[in-house]
């Protein structure tokens, strides 16, 4: 018997006084669809309170992972929204950036690129080189400023020394975060440093062979988002 051969089985069903003839097929698996997945909270939508100021959060799955615990620590101080997807490398931002930003209007955006920019692609080139990384930022740095809100940058923080998948290295996020310094330092935009946070925790914060932060891990850096968005609300009194 092939697999997927149809075999006709005579089967006694009193169906309007004859006889009913059921067919099966056998061998081939039934398709179960998957089911849908709930929808990431950290992408809920933000009722405003209209007497607290508007804050935005732009950044990959690092950012995904302290936007929860952002809002929560700047509850009753700011409206804590964030792009509702993964913002991925600086081509991403230029394509989506007017998007992201909307109508407005922000008082403080927090925001970064780097870990998808770094990233080695199949060809063993990285997803954006860093001269094009520098100049990518460039021209996002000055489509946020024309928002009138105060900027933070946050510098990307650690790749592992492990094999980590999608592949990068470590020592090419000091390469790429030098780079964003030199444009950040251009404009006078504030660094909140998360590298300089993360990096002497690492084995207590990072999960294992991974860029991402176990759940303690991304209170910690949302304890300095929070602080530095905190200061940038100060200065607008």
């Amino acid at each position: 018997m092939g697999v997927g051969r149809v075999i006709t089985t005579w089967v006694l069903l009193p169906v309007c006084g004859a006889l009913a003839v059921q067919t099966a097929s056998f061998g081939q698996v039934p398709q179960v669809p998957s089911p849908p997945q709930a929808p990431d909270p950290a992408f809920a939508a933000v009722a405003d309170d209209p007497s607290l100021p508007r804050v935005l959060l732009i950044g990959d799955s690092i950012s995904i992972g302290y936007t929860l615990p952002t809002r929560a620590l700047l509850h009753g101080k700011a409206n804590v929204h964030r792009i509702a997807m993964n913002g991925g490398p600086t081509i991403n931002g230029l394509a989506h950036i007017d998007e992201w930003l909307g109508a407005g209007p922000w008082a403080v955006i927090h925001f970064n690129w780097g870990l998808h920019d770094l990233r080695f692609m199949e060809d063993g080139k990285h997803q954006v080189a860093v001269d094009a990384y520098e100049a990518n930022l460039r021209t996002l740095v000055q489509r946020l400023r024309r928002t009138g809100a105060r900027l933070i940058w946050a510098s990307t923080t650690p790749v592992p020394d492990a094999k980590v998948s999608p592949p990068r290295k470590s020592s090419d996020v000091l390469v790429y975060n030098a780079a964003a310094q030199r444009v950040m330092q251009e404009y006078g935009i504030p660094i909140d440093d998360l590298y300089a946070v993360a990096l002497p925790r690492l084995g207590e914060i990072q999960r294992a062979a991974n860029v991402h932060f176990t759940e303690p891990g991304y209170g910690v850096l949302a304890e300095h988002v929070a602080a530095s968005i905190r200061q940038e609300l100060a200065a607008l009194r």
